[in-house]
């Protein structure tokens, strides 16, 4: 069976730059996709024998998605630098460019669809992209630096064991298909996690209800994506201590209940907005509406009145959002129709992001009526 394109070479090339004690920093996005994903990296490179110099999750309302000019310029001075992201990267084209020239050595790790080429980094691996014969598609962030790992270490029972907890909850949180590879490591994981190690997993099943606990730990490590908010769902998740996870959780879990709450209000508002509207999409947002909240919000809309739904944050000159789509739409497509009016956008068929400049807003909601009409 064809292997996913590029696995082995980013494996030799992370061994390669712990061998050689290259600085090696991760950047994830800051769900639990890529949370999960860059600590079990991190946990894998420790097993070699190497250490990562620096961990970073972008702040999406602050620093925009995924690899980005600023946050580069803050780490210039740790170039020259083998610099992985994980679960995006696959759109960063410019920012890749930019890096390549600072003395970064890039790999990205994504399963997002690829927008045209990929980036100009030195591995990219990605099932999505052009020449990749794998067969499975629809792997989450988490799968993909799982197998990874599998060509970089030789797993103990107890680290295979402890990263596919990781894998399952993200492959969940990311609603990612649950057939084959995904069915399998939710399964293994899932029951695994029964008899976790990771304190920042124990405290969880302890505190809450067994009956409901996946769907409220993965609410809960979702629950922020500010800088300071996916730090605590990082360090939670590599906390050694059950007294600091049991801090971090009970933080986590309150704020997950703080979003549910501002989620409802936003629906209703949203709700009120179109209810005197009948265009082919649901095209919505506001400055006081948290961009994590975005999503969450989407898919809701999407589902009840089975339309194209575009909610964003609205910001002094710019604005971010997300788009859920009903089934046999392809958003990414969509957007692609327009992708001169945007700054950044990509994502899943189903489930996807923007960002682009408030004087542009009009003419992308144009734009979306007349594809979608």
């Amino acid at each position: 069976m064809p292997e996913i394109k590029n696995l082995k070479k980013a494996a030799q090339r992370i061994k390669e730059a712990v061998l050689n004690k290259e600085r090696i920093i991760l950047s994830g996005d800051a769900d639990l996709d890529g949370v999960g994903s860059v600590v079990m990296l991190k946990e894998a490179i420790k097993n070699l024998g190497g250490e990562v110099a620096m961990v970073f999750f972008p702040d999406r309302e602050n620093d925009g998605y995924g690899i980005n000019e600023k946050a580069l310029n803050e780490f210039k001075h740790l170039a020259p630098a083998l610099f992985i992201s994980l679960d995006f990267g696959i759109g960063n084209h410019k920012e890749v460019d930019i890096g390549n020239k600072m003395g970064f050595d890039f790999i990205i790790i994504d399963h997002h669809q690829p927008i045209g080429k990929v980036p100009n980094a030195s591995v990219v691996v990605d099932p999505k992209q052009e020449g990749d014969k794998s067969a499975f598609k629809e792997l989450a962030n988490v799968g993909l630096t799982f197998k990874l790992i599998e060509q970089m270490i030789e797993l103990s029972d107890s680290l295979r064991n402890s990263f596919l907890e990781l894998v399952a909850l993200a492959t969940i949180a990311d609603m990612m298909p649950q057939i084959e590879d995904n069915k399998e490591f939710i399964d293994f994981g899932l029951d695994s996690m029964r008899n976790t190690f990771r304190p920042g997993l124990k405290v969880f099943l302890d505190i809450l209800d067994k009956e409901n606990a996946v769907s409220r730990i993965i609410s809960a490590l979702n629950a922020c994506e500010k800088k300071e908010c996916v730090n605590e769902t990082y360090l939670l998740l590599t906390s050694s201590s059950e007294k600091e996870a049991r801090v971090l959780a009970e933080r986590l879990i309150e704020k997950a209940h703080q979003r549910q709450f501002r989620v409802k209000e936003i629906i209703r508002e949203v709700e009120a907005r179109i209810e005197s509207k009948s265009e082919p999409l649901i095209f919505e947002g506001d400055p006081l509406w948290p961009l994590i909240s975005a999503g969450t919000v989407a898919s809701v809309i999407c589902q009840k009145y089975g339309k194209p739904v575009f909610i964003f944050k609205k910001g002094e000159k710019e604005s971010s959002g997300s788009v859920r789509v009903p089934r046999g739409i392809n958003s990414v497509n969509a957007m692609e129709s327009c992708s001169s009016l945007l700054i950044t956008y990509g994502g899943h068929p189903p489930a996807s992001g923007f960002r682009l400049r408030n004087d542009n807003l009009e003419k992308f909601k144009t734009g979306l009526i007349k594809y979608f009409k």
